[in-house]
């Protein structure tokens, strides 16, 4: 977990790029704590940046809404010191990672449904009875059924749409926002404030 460096919206804007990634840190909502103590992190949602007609817009998939692209700035009132930006490929380390298409990807999932059965799936891993007789799948290949939930869209866009897997020895549809904090392809930057 990184240490936390707030930073005014205003002044953050000229520092976010297109495709960097916005983690949420666990909130008041008991949903959150749940999320955060199974996923062993902090993060409990996960987005991308994107810039829009000079305005920073957030691109995620969220439960009960599905795809959504929203005002980066009405979020940031909303969750004052909650969202944490990366900025994805610090020092160009991927040459091959293509922050526009990853970006163009993401814009993919706009009003596609929650991934339901996906996180079901994904939350059996962590019960006791169920990790005896189930593994974590490691290979990205029959990782795309039915629609994503939040960290793996993210995923997925920057694997199929960037060219860079962000968790190479993950599926992306097993894809935690804590993994992401955790990934090389991306570095924390700073938390936004109004």
């Amino acid at each position: 977990m990184p240490s936390q460096r707030s930073v005014p919206y205003v002044e953050a804007k000229r520092w976010i790029n297109d495709g960097d990634l916005l983690l949420f840190r666990r909130n008041w909502k008991p949903s959150s704590f749940l999320i955060s103590r199974v996923g062993r992190s902090e993060y409990v949602h996960a987005g991308k940046v994107a810039w829009e007609a000079g305005e920073l817009r957030l691109l995620d998939v969220m439960q009960f809404h599905g795809g959504r692209n929203l005002s980066l700035l009405d979020q940031v009132r909303r969750f004052p010191g909650w969202i944490d930006v990366f900025e994805v490929n610090p020092n160009d380390q991927f040459s091959d990672y293509d922050r526009q298409a990853a970006v163009q990807w993401m814009c993919r999932f706009h009003e596609v449904e929650y991934g339901w059965f996906n996180i079901v799936r994904l939350s059996l891993l962590h019960l006791a009875f169920f990790r005896l007789f189930f593994r974590a799948d490691t290979q990205d290949a029959a990782t795309r059924k039915g629609p994503p939930f939040c960290s793996q869209a993210v995923a997925e866009a920057d694997r199929l749409g960037g060219g860079v897997d962000p968790t190479p020895n993950l599926a992306d549809r097993l894809v935690e926002p804590g993994d992401l904090a955790r990934s090389l392809l991306y570095r924390y930057r700073f938390t936004l404030r109004p």
